[in-house]
């Protein structure tokens, strides 16, 4: 598994203008090249009156998949600067169609590549980003005398509870860094002299967005 990357939670939309020519920037999380290839022919077909509607998109983890397109623009002039931006601000699982309506005069090769780039950049702001974070899911037991410690514990480290129980035993499910999981262990059976279980359940990705944990399968 990565440690962590950032993805597209919910996209968004935003644009400049560059001497009267319009550059209006959609964001779009994607999966898979299939689902990009839709969006990129549902756009096309909403903005038919467009000039161009260049693209890039990045799939997986390590950025398995690239594909970018100028859409009738001078060559590397659109879609190699789209996905530039794509690649420098690290992001995956993400697409990006820049539409143009032309305003009537010609930017040269530098103000296209400077538009296209403004515009990519513009809807990633306006766009929401997450880091997921590869870990697991724990769950631990233990009776209500160490509660008070382990919940001490998971402030000092920062870990994020997804749910608690409280019966005739109390239990957490929580999400923590595969790289944080053992340490945390021993603090847990150190403070409740190894009285407290300690369960992974599934590896998983998760991220936090607005105070609320999101888990992933991938």
């Amino acid at each position: 598994m990565i440690e962590q990357y950032k993805e597209i939670y919910e996209g968004g939309t935003d644009e400049i203008v560059e001497k009267k020519s319009r550059f209006i920037a959609t964001v779009f999380p994607v999966k898979a090249e299939q689902e990009a290839v839709r969006l990129i022919e549902e756009t096309k077909k909403k903005n038919w009156d467009a000039r161009h509607n260049c693209f890039a998109y990045v799939i997986g983890p390590r950025h398995e998949l690239q594909r970018f397109s100028d859409d009738g623009e001078p060559s590397g002039t659109a879609g190699k600067p789209i996905l530039d931006v794509l690649l420098g601000e690290d992001v995956h699982n993400a697409l990006i169609i820049v539409t143009r309506y032309f305003g009537g005069t010609l930017l040269g090769t530098g103000g296209l590549v400077r538009a296209y780039q403004g515009a990519s950049k513009a809807g990633l702001l306006s766009s929401q980003i997450i880091t997921k974070k590869s870990g697991s899911k724990i769950l631990i037991k233990t009776d209500y005398n160490n509660v008070g410690k382990i919940q001490y514990i998971f402030g000092q480290m920062e870990i994020d509870v997804l749910e608690s129980e409280y019966t005739d035993e109390v239990q957490f499910t929580i999400a923590v860094e595969a790289s944080v999981s053992p340490s945390l262990e021993k603090k847990i059976q150190e403070a409740t002299s190894a009285t407290a279980s300690y369960e992974k359940l599934d590896d998983i990705y998760y991220a936090k967005t607005n105070g609320q944990v999101l888990l992933f399968d991938e």
